[in-house]
């Protein structure tokens, strides 16, 4: 034990003086020996394929030429002159009605019948319906079945063609019969007012019709029949679902008995939401065209299109009313004495309404076009996002091109077309599949470049 005391007072002894030396000078502690060590930054490879929306979007353009373009142009561009002769024809049967006193003739016919002023106009709409509809019959035989024909897109016969146009004629008799003895009620009770109220009738109308359309009136002209189960159908109910949707099944409907062309919705309002594909699509599409196909269709439910066209139609059809209300006070001050015709809620001003509206609204053209075909590319690109199949999507609309033209000019796409046109819908494919082709399921995609 002495010797270790001896031992470790002779380190502190030896130690302390050295301690000591180094604080006096200042020095600071002794850091512990390192080793470097040289590294090299490390080079990451961008495997990410280039990609040129603009150049994918020409080359699936350049898929549809010759023959097919131009028939395509032809038909849809016809389809201008159309809109323009049927609003002609309007113009011109109403002004005969009015003209040769046979409106005023037939009100006087019906006031002959009974005093109601509802079974007035009851009379009255049954016999204008006809002769409106016999003098509609050659335009509409024309657009509806030989024009179709030489263009290759209807399937329907003669026979089969007069059926459903019976079918639309009894559904226009029937909405007629109940609607026009209610406007010419409210103006009645109404007075000045009277635009208001016909207007918030005749959105009414349109909510009921879309609710009941797709239960009601759409078996009246097709057969509906559940999608045969299988993988595809599970795709279309697990997009559904993963959508909100209140859907528990998908619905065929043998469109092929009318048309060759390729059509799908999501339909109904307040409880009555279907899911329906025509069989054409099943027919002619690949299933990931369907389900791109169906993921824009679903996204109008999902952003809420059916309320929001309810609404902005529901504005129109106010702005409408108020251009009836004004253009009709005027007319009858210049030509009411001729036609019989002195105060909006004498039913035989109905041809004078009529005429009127159809003008409007064929003005109002491009302001209608334009809310629609709004609401058509938000759905695009809301398919795009829940789908992600950019490339299916953009072989889809190609397939539209048997009646859509692909390529229109700017303002010839603001006017006419109430869906983006081929190219706009292809090139806003190709540049969200650019954006999102860094992602797995995207980049080993193959579009043409």
């Amino acid at each position: 034990m002495q010797r270790l005391a001896f031992a470790v007072l002779a380190v502190i002894f030896f130690t302390t003086p050295l301690l000591a030396q180094d604080q006096l000078m200042g020095l600071p502690p002794r850091a512990a020996p390192t080793t470097h060590i040289q590294m090299q930054s490390l080079a990451v490879v961008d495997a990410t394929p280039k990609f040129d929306a603009q150049r994918a979007t020409t080359a699936y353009l350049a898929r549809v030429n010759g023959a097919a373009r131009a028939r395509s142009d032809a038909y849809f561009e016809g389809g201008y002159w159309l809109v323009l002769v049927d609003l002609l024809w309007t113009l011109a049967v109403s002004g005969l009605l009015l003209w040769l006193g046979l409106s005023a003739a037939l009100r006087d016919w019906a006031a002959e019948r009974t005093h109601s002023r509802t079974y007035q106009a009851m009379i009255y709409v049954t016999v204008y319906v006809a002769v409106t509809a016999a003098a509609q019959f050659p335009l509409a035989l024309y657009e509806g079945y030989f024009r179709e024909h030489s263009y290759g897109l209807s399937n329907q016969n003669f026979t089969a063609w007069l059926g459903d146009t019976g079918i639309g004629l009894a559904l226009t008799f029937a909405a007629a019969l109940i609607f026009v003895p209610l406007l010419y009620a409210a103006i009645r009770r109404a007075r000045e007012n009277w635009w208001l109220w016909g207007a918030g009738l005749a959105i009414a109308f349109q909510i009921l019709v879309v609710v009941i359309y797709p239960i009601y009136i759409a078996p009246l002209f097709n057969h509906y029949s559940p999608l045969p189960e299988g993988a595809l159908k599970s795709q279309i109910l697990s997009l559904a679902r993963a959508n909100d949707i209140p859907a528990d099944n998908v619905w065929v409907m043998d469109a092929s008995r009318q048309s060759n062309r390729i059509s799908a919705n999501v339909s109904g309002f307040l409880g009555t939401t279907r899911i329906t594909l025509n069989d054409n699509l099943l027919k002619q599409a690949t299933p990931d065209e369907v389900l791109a196909v169906l993921g824009h269709e679903m996204g109008h439910y999902v952003m809420g299109h059916i309320l929001r066209d309810i609404l902005l139609s529901g504005l129109m059809t106010i702005i409408a009313f108020a251009f009836l209300h004004w253009s009709f006070r005027y007319a009858v001050d210049l030509f009411g004495g001729q036609w019989q015709v002195r105060r909006v809620d004498d039913i035989a001003g109905l041809p004078l309404l009529a005429a009127l509206a159809s003008l409007f609204f064929f003005v109002a053209t491009p302001l209608s076009s334009t809310i629609v075909r709004s609401a058509e590319h938000q759905a695009d690109i809301f398919g795009l996002d829940a789908v992600r199949k950019p490339d299916a999507f953009a072989t889809a609309m190609l397939k539209l091109s048997t009646y859509r033209k692909l390529e229109p000019g700017k303002w010839e796409e603001i006017v006419f077309f109430d869906h983006p046109s081929g190219r706009t819908r292809v090139h806003d494919a190709m540049v969200w599949k650019k954006e999102h082709i860094r992602d797995v399921d995207i980049r080993d995609t193959i579009s043409p470049q």
